[in-house]
C-alpha cells in the first residue's frame, strides 16, 4: 500500500517536472516566434519595390546617417554641374544657375552676380561657347559639423577655334536643411569659395 502511494507520488513529481519543462519550452518557442516575426516585418518594411520597364526592382531603406557621405558628395557634384555646365542659350544658363542656387547660400549668389556683372554669361552667348565640368574627386570631412568639402575637377571650355582645359578646385561647408523638390539631399552649401581656376592646356580645333 505504502509502496503504491510512493510510486504515485514519484510519478506525480515526474509529470509535474515534465509539464513545467513543456510550459517553459512552449513559452520560449512563443517568444522566439514573436521575435522572428517582428524581425521579418521590420525587414519587409525596409524593402521597397520599384516597377521599371515591367520589372520589379528591390530597394532598401536606410538611416540617413548611413548615406551622408554618398548624399553629400552627390549634392556637391550636382551643384557644380549646374553652376558650370553652360551653353550659348540664355534660358538654359538661367535654368541651370537657378537649380544650383537652390543648393547653396548667398556665397554662390555673389559669385553668380560677379560673373554676370563682368559679362561672363553674355560672352558665352555671343561667342557660341560651351562649357562643362568633370569631377576628379570630392574630399569630405564628416568629423566636424558643418561638414567641410573640397571639390577637384576639370573644366572644359569649347570655343569655335579651340578647347581650353582648366583645373578647378573649390571648397565650402555643408549644413543640413529640410528636403524639398529643389533640394532633394537636404544639404546647403555655405561659404563656397574657389581655390584654383587655371588653364592646363589649350587644344586647337
Amino acid at each position: 500500500m505504502f509502496q503504491q502511494l510512493k510510486n504515485i507520488d514519484t510519478a506525480f513529481k515526474h509529470i509535474r517536472m515534465f509539464s513545467l519543462a513543456l510550459i517553459v519550452a512552449c513559452a520560449f518557442m512563443c517568444c522566439y516566434t514573436v521575435y522572428k516575426s517582428f524581425q521579418l516585418i521590420t525587414q519587409t518594411q525596409e524593402r521597397i519595390y520599384i516597377l521599371s520597364n515591367a520589372k520589379a526592382l528591390e530597394a532598401y531603406s536606410a538611416e540617413r546617417r548611413d548615406n551622408i557621405p554618398v548624399e553629400a558628395r552627390d549634392h556637391v557634384k550636382m551643384f557644380h554641374h549646374y553652376f558650370f555646365t553652360l551653353d550659348p542659350d540664355d534660358k538654359m544658363i538661367q535654368t541651370n544657375v537657378n537649380k544650383a542656387l537652390y543648393l547653396a547660400d548667398i556665397s554662390a549668389k555673389r559669385q553668380y552676380d560677379n560673373l554676370k556683372e563682368s559679362r561672363y554669361y553674355s560672352n558665352i552667348i555671343s561667342g557660341n561657347i560651351s562649357q562643362d565640368i568633370e569631377v576628379d574627386s570630392i574630399h569630405l570631412d564628416l568629423d566636424i559639423y558643418p561638414y567641410y568639402f573640397r571639390y577637384y575637377s576639370k573644366q572644359r571650355i569649347i570655343r569655335a577655334t579651340s578647347v581650353v582645359m582648366r583645373s578647378l578646385i573649390t571648397e565650402g561647408y555643408l549644413r543640413n536643411v529640410a528636403r524639398s523638390d529643389n533640394n532633394s539631399h537636404g544639404f546647403l552649401i555655405e561659404r563656397w569659395n574657389t581655390r584654383e581656376n587655371k588653364d592646363i592646356k589649350t587644344i586647337n580645333r
